[in-house]
C-alpha cells in the first residue's frame, strides 16, 4: 500500500448473498471498499483487471467453485491476492495435491470475526497497523 489515502478495495464472492453482505458491512466499519456477489459467473463478467487489491472467494458455491473462479481471474490478473472463506475443515496437504498450480496460504473458516478478518487481510496485503489506522481514519472521516 502507498499512500494514506488509498482505501483498500476488497472483492467478496459468496452464494450466500446475506453473508456476503455481513462481509461488506463489516468491512466498510473497518474502511475497506468493498464490492460483494452471490454469483460467481455475474463476478467473472464484471471482473475489472487490477481494481481490486484482494479477493474473499467463497470455495463452495453451486454454479462455479471458488477455485475454478479463482483460476480464471488468475488467468487475466495473475497479480492479485486471493483469500479462500470456507465453512467447511481445510485441509492443506489434499488442497495442495489437488491444486498444486494454486499459490495461495490465505485461507478463511466461517465464521470470522470482523476483527480477525480484517486483521487477516492487512497480514495478507502487508499493510502496517499504523497504516491501517490511517485507512479506517480517512473514511470515518469522509
Amino acid at each position: 500500500m502507498s499512500g494514506i489515502d488509498k482505501r483498500i478495495k476488497i472483492l467478496v464472492v459468496d452464494d450466500e448473498k446475506d453473508i456476503a453482505d455481513v462481509m461488506k458491512r463489516g468491512r466498510e466499519t473497518k474502511g475497506f471498499v468493498v464490492v460483494t456477489y452471490d454469483d460467481p459467473e455475474k463476478a467473472l463478467s464484471d471482473y475489472d483487471v487490477g481494481a481490486y487489491d484482494l479477493l474473499l472467494i467463497d470455495i463452495r458455491m453451486p454454479q462455479m467453485s471458488g477455485f475454478d473462479l479463482y483460476r480464471k481471474i488468475e488467468m487475466i490478473d495473475p497479480i492479485v491476492k486471493i483469500c479462500f472463506i470456507t465453512a467447511y475443515e481445510i485441509y492443506y496437504d489434499e488442497f495442495r495435491r489437488v491444486f498444486p498450480k494454486i499459490k495461495v496460504s490465505c485461507f478463511v473458516k466461517k465464521p470470522v470475526s470482523i476483527d480477525v478478518l480484517s486483521r487477516i487481510i492487512k497480514d495478507e496485503l502487508g499493510v502496517q497497523e499504523q497504516e491501517a489506522s490511517m485507512i479506517e481514519n480517512s473514511k470515518k472521516s469522509s
